[in-house]
């Protein structure tokens, strides 16, 4: 019975125990169904029967195999996949039934029958499952949890057409090349998409591993960055590199930057980029700055009427046209902030605190905090100490408004409990968004 486990695969003994009895019992019952079918002439009106049989029972083997291996993926060897897909494909069989991708895509494949539904049309060509069994149980080999590769099955359902040895088993073999895990290459295949089949994955890789520092950060931008392995390194990324450069951004600034939009600079179109950087000077960012590094980010993935309309916004708020510079130079992000969100911050510091223009583009954060957890329950808070005579000094808004929430509640909440009964609970349900005017009852309101 060893003699059937294949070879280098450690599946495990209660794994291992129940495909060798599925492999005996399908081998000995198509033995004995072709034994007796196979002679005389009134027997071979019935062959082709015999022939089904075989080829259903040895479907059921497989799928079988695909399923024990999906809910056991073990820790196996390198050769164990290759050779699983190997047993695999090379005992297709013919099935009589039409192969239907979509209900194999829900049941094999774990996705839902909306994903499926979009699936199936990219692999509508196949007639059997031999191939995507193949590649499922290679998958599993590697040891990714079922999920994933569901996750990668949906996003590229082509995956399940690939050849294992001649495709799969080489790009795991170039990544093992470079010193890369099978624990790493199990997280990849999911977040990598398309070119994890593609010839030059392991030379991406090789060449982002030093501009990002590890493939863990790699990884993290690939959830936002898909094309970052599929770009063409020398007409797109190295002209790309070389030009922030220029612009006094290094790499590396680029690839460490929490936003993890910001990789998508090495992947523009290099024209695009060289634009946005023209309409970042616009702003008056200079280049080599700070402010121009992020700057650049917020501006590369808007368009040219995105930035107008802000400014546009900005203006009819109230804004000068200086106080519009000023506030996209210290704060560049702002861009992306959405005209709800503008406007209802404006709308509280200029009519509620009654702060001016000039004095909130200064301080354009201001426009970013949170309205409902830190800008009202602040301002609610000191309005009741005020109210109360217990705040005889004048505050600077900004200060108050950008103190950490911490020393907040340190400076303004702890030192006046004893003083108004209730002040920390009501303080709390309007920051956590359960009453939208905590401090009123405080207020007699």
């Amino acid at each position: 019975m060893d003699g059937l486990r294949p070879t280098g695969y450690n599946c495990g003994p209660t794994t291992f125990k129940a495909i060798s009895k599925l492999q005996y019992c399908t081998l000995v019952s198509t033995s004995r169904s072709l034994r007796f079918h196979g002679g005389g002439g009134a027997a071979s009106s019935s062959s082709s029967t015999a022939t089904a049989a075989a080829a259903a029972m040895i479907h059921h083997l497989q799928r079988r195999i695909v399923s024990l291996l999906l809910l056991h993926p073990a820790s196996p060897h390198p050769v164990a996949a290759i050779s699983l897909g190997r047993l695999l494909s090379t005992t297709a069989p013919v099935s009589s039934k039409p192969f239907a991708a979509e209900d194999y895509l829900v049941a094999a494949c774990g996705l839902t029958r909306a994903q499926a539904a979009r699936a199936s049309e990219r692999i509508s060509h196949l007639r059997s499952p031999s191939k995507p069994d193949a590649v499922l149980a290679f998958l599993a080999g590697l040891g990714i949890p079922r999920p994933d590769i569901a996750t990668a099955v949906a996003a590229d359902p082509r995956l399940l057409c690939a050849g294992v040895e001649g495709n799969l088993a080489k790009r795991v073999a170039e990544l093992g090349d470079l010193g890369i895990p099978r624990s790493q290459i199990a997280r990849l295949v999911p977040l990598a998409k398309i070119p994890f089949r593609s010839s030059s994955l392991a030379t991406n890789l090789a060449f982002w591993l030093p501009v990002f520092g590890s493939l863990d950060s790699i990884l993290r931008a690939l959830r936002k960055n898909s094309s970052l392995l599929s770009a063409n390194l020398d007409k797109v990324v190295k002209p790309n590199l070389a030009f922030l450069k220029q612009c006094g951004i290094n790499a590396r600034d680029v690839a460490s930057n929490p936003n993890l939009y910001s990789s998508r600079l090495f992947t523009s179109n290099p024209m695009k980029l060289r634009d946005a950087v023209a309409r970042v000077e616009e702003l008056g960012m200079v280049r080599g700055s700070r402010v121009f590094h992020r700057g650049l980010i917020a501006v590369a993935f808007l368009s040219k009427e995105a930035v107008a309309a802000k400014t546009r916004l900005l203006v009819e708020l109230g804004f000068s046209q200086d106080d519009v510079s000023v506030i996209f130079r210290k704060m560049p992000s702002f861009l992306t902030a959405s005209e709800k969100r503008i406007r209802r911050a404006v709308g509280f510091l200029k009519g509620d605190v009654g702060l001016e223009e000039r004095y909130i583009a200064r301080r354009p954060v201001l426009l970013l905090y949170s309205l409902e957890r830190r800008l009202l329950p602040r301002y609610y808070l000191l309005k009741v100490l005020r109210t109360k005579g217990l705040l005889d000094c004048k505050l600077c808004y900004y200060s108050t408004a950008a103190l950490g929430e911490k020393k907040f509640i340190e400076r303004f909440v702890h030192p006046y409990e004893d003083h108004i009964a209730g002040l920390a609970d009501a303080y709390g349900s309007i920051c956590s968004g359960k009453v939208a005017n905590g401090v009123a009852p405080l207020l007699g309101l």
